[in-house]
């Protein structure tokens, strides 16, 4: 016969009660930490790399065509907009930053800056920096020139307005009437850190984008900015 003394049932419910309470509340723990230790790595190895895709001339007629292929492909840009553009169409340029797009300079009439005056570049540049800023496109921080042509003269001009000069490592050809097979090419050859060129009212480029998208993706890449200080695709601040 047990002669020790007897526990009341009262005080081992209690008990099993505050285990019970306990382990909830560790468990849930335990597995949100382990949930967010396997995740993480599969999220850091999502972007092994970024590049910077590049429409210039608009914003234009194409412009709302354009923004919705990007957002439906998951991708940014950066849009070089002409200043004329900008200008006489506001909306458009607010519509490219609500679709998470980085609105650039690309001069304000599109002229051969390098036959041009100091004076005139100037304007050129400050026009487009005030227009687009009036659109709703804020500061713009980069700047490329026309025809990815420049001088000494150029260069200065532009860093007085705060502006880095972005060319291309890859030129899509979109311009020059490249198909929409040549330009998912062109893409396939970017690398980590570099920038192609393509055009706002290119039908092609456009038609290229979820094959763009899907190439990045399964090379470890994502559409990133345009770094002002290196002038490389990085990951989006």
């Amino acid at each position: 016969m047990n002669t020790g003394p007897r526990r009341s049932p009262r005080r081992s419910v209690r008990r099993l009660a505050v285990v019970a309470t306990v382990l909830a509340s560790v468990v849930p723990l335990t597995c949100t930490a382990a949930t967010a230790a396997t995740a993480a790595p599969e999220r850091a190895a999502a972007c092994t790399g970024y590049v910077g895709l590049t429409f210039d001339d608009g914003p234009s007629g194409s412009t709302s065509a354009l923004l919705n292929a990007l957002r439906q492909n998951g991708l940014r840009a950066t849009m070089f907009n002409q200043g004329q553009y900008a200008a006489a169409n506001p909306a458009l340029v607010r519509a490219q930053v609500a679709a998470g797009m980085w609105v650039a300079n690309h001069s304000y009439t599109h002229p051969h800056l390098t036959q041009l005056s100091q004076a005139q570049i100037d304007s050129e540049i400050s026009r487009t920096q005030q227009a687009v800023a009036g659109a709703g496109g804020g500061t713009p921080k980069l700047f490329r020139p026309p025809y990815g042509e420049t001088n000494a003269t150029v260069r200065s001009v532009a860093a007085r307005y705060g502006l880095t000069e972005i060319l291309w490592n890859v030129d899509s050809q979109d311009w020059n009437g490249a198909s929409t097979d040549a330009i998912v090419q062109a893409a396939a050859r970017l690398t980590n850190g570099q920038v192609i060129l393509m055009h706002d009212w290119s039908a092609n480029a456009r038609a290229a984008l979820p094959r763009i998208a899907q190439q990045l993706s399964g090379r470890g890449l994502c559409a990133g900015m345009i770094s002002p200080q290196t002038g490389r695709a990085v990951a989006p601040g």
